[in-house]
């Protein structure tokens, strides 16, 4: 078993740190970001109350920017290459929430290139499932107006790689499925903030020879819901029963809705989808990449079920790349496919055409 992070004699690991931090986050409170002398007091809009916010902006006397992150700012000015942060002073809460992800706001007629420690805050919000728009102003590190924040070293976001790939099987149990009969759900803890993931291992893979399986990111609107939008439950359902075909598979069901942005991220692009915007443009309104997927924890359970070498079934060519990154061998490949609607088929196009994912939309349209 892998000791925990704190033995309650004051020792702290940097994952525990950045965990605190990303809770205070989450509670919509300031956290203190450090990068040695230099002292980042900052606050997710996404998350603050306006309230929270208007005390915020008199606590640093209205010296407080808004950060925006490259692909946020990209949208609103054609010129930015950047990261950018806007001044804030006299700026309402619904005036910076507007700017912060508001379909066609108004560019901002002052701006600045960002620098790195609030390009930091971003990546700690994004770990907080919460949007990177973060409202920061610099503060002396010995500010009382902040003595109660969460403080965290700039580097210990850099620190947690180890953290996301220590895992532990906590459980293995059996579970009948329709159609499929029997299949071992083997349930993992570990990562950050200590998430359980589950691998579900349908007949009998040999482990010997290179193992079908399916790396899939949870979508509780394709999976539970039957969402129309995209493939998702589709491709868990069909991925489940071309690997049982084979003899048998693994699929890893990851806790990444979103793409990795979280639930309320993807409600809000589904939104902007529902105005036009195709799913990486929508995204890119709220600051986000195409993907922000990890795949360390695949890596960490596929090596303690004992699989080396793989037969994957996906249509995403980055998890290939990853898993080959993380020293799986990928000995080959098998498309993994939806039914074709009138509602998912702009999604399914945007995917090939933009995110690179290898699918023959055609053929599929020709089989229905």
């Amino acid at each position: 078993m892998t000791p925990p992070d704190d033995y309650g004699f004051g020792f702290v690991s940097p994952a525990m740190q950045v965990e605190r931090a990303v809770a205070e986050l989450r509670f919509g409170r300031p956290v203190i970001l450090r990068d040695g002398s230099k002292h980042l007091a900052v606050l997710a809009l996404d998350s603050a109350a306006p309230s929270l916010y208007d005390q915020f902006a008199a606590a640093v006397g209205g010296t407080h920017s808004l950060f925006l992150t490259s692909h946020r700012a990209a949208r609103l000015l054609p010129a930015a290459r950047g990261d950018i942060s806007v001044p804030l002073d006299g700026v309402s809460f619904a005036q910076a929430s507007r700017l912060a992800y508001g379909l066609r706001a108004r560019a901002p007629a002052v701006w600045h290139e960002a620098g790195p420690l609030m390009g930091a805050s971003a990546e700690l919000a994004r770990q907080a499932l919460l949007l990177p728009a973060m409202v920061c102003a610099e503060i002396d590190g010995l500010d009382s107006r902040f003595a109660a924040c969460c403080t965290l070293d700039r580097q210990h976001l850099a620190a947690t790689d180890t953290a996301r790939q220590t895992f532990n099987i906590v459980v293995r149990t059996r579970v009948p499925l329709r159609d499929l009969g029997d299949a071992e759900f083997v349930v993992f803890r570990g990562g950050l903030a200590q998430k359980d993931q589950v691998a579900i291992v349908v007949g009998q893979p040999d482990f010997s020879a290179p193992v079908p399986i399916r790396v899939h990111s949870s979508c509780i609107t394709g999976d539970l819901c039957g969402s129309l939008k995209c493939d998702c439950g589709d491709q868990l359902r069909n991925g489940l029963a071309d690997m049982k075909a084979l003899g048998g598979g693994v699929l890893l069901y990851l806790d990444q809705e979103g793409r990795g942005t979280g639930i309320g991220a993807k409600m809000r692009a589904y939104g902007y989808q529902h105005l036009g915007l195709d799913t990486i443009d929508a995204d890119a309104e709220l600051g986000y990449g195409s993907d922000h997927r990890r795949y360390e924890a695949a890596i960490a359970m596929l090596r303690l079920l004992g699989i080396e070498k793989t037969i994957i079934f996906t249509n995403n060519p980055a998890k290939i790349a990853a898993l080959a990154e993380g020293g799986i061998e990928v000995h080959s490949r098998m498309a993994v496919t939806g039914e074709v609607t009138v509602e998912n088929a702009g999604y399914l196009a945007t995917k090939r055409a933009r995110a690179g994912h290898m699918l023959e939309i055609e053929k599929l349209l020709a089989a229905e």
